[in-house]
């Protein structure tokens, strides 16, 4: 029992570490764009890591494999290399493709949707779900639709006799 329970651990072991090997993040930079420099090339790949594919729209140039982003690395070491600093780099990039580039564009009146855009939708989204409980649970200002306010009673009560029972 014991050593059965000593395989498995050790099976799972191996599993998790086999799967995390797997979940590091890839990159598509080729041996060929990688800078002499590892000081620059750190940087490259930071700034990589920053901006967005053109082309693939939901990844990084550093982890697309679209040519574009390679021509975008290319880029970017030969910015770094000629002695520009990462600020500047990103503005070169940012001013050739806009701030749709970045991968977290600055706060500015074109992108301001992007920033409040979530919250907005999850604020809204609040608000309706409260309605749809408030509606669901018959909660409609305290009293309940069966019961009678006080001059529904007293209207009912000046009513005939003869006229509530029919």
């Amino acid at each position: 029992m014991i050593r059965t329970l000593r395989i498995s651990a050790r099976n799972l072991f191996v599993a998790v570490l086999f799967a995390s090997g797997f979940a590091t993040s890839s990159s598509a930079v080729t041996p060929d764009e990688v800078l002499q420099d590892p000081t620059l090339e750190m940087r490259a790949r930071a700034i990589s890591q920053n901006l967005r594919c053109v082309v693939c729209q939901n990844q990084s140039i550093d982890d697309s494999a679209a040519p574009l982003a390679h021509d975008l690395r290319v880029l970017v070491r030969e910015r770094l290399v000629s002695g520009d600093t990462d600020e500047q780099v990103i503005e070169f990039i940012a001013a050739r493709y806009g701030n749709f580039v970045r991968l977290n564009p600055p706060l500015q009146l074109n992108t301001i949707a992007l920033w409040l855009g979530p919250g907005a939708f999850l604020f809204i989204g609040a608000i309706g779900l409260g309605r749809h409980l408030r509606r669901r649970s018959g909660d409609d200002g305290g009293h309940s639709p069966g019961s009678l306010t006080a001059v529904e009673q007293q209207r009912l009560d000046e009513l005939p006799s003869e006229r509530r029972s029919a």
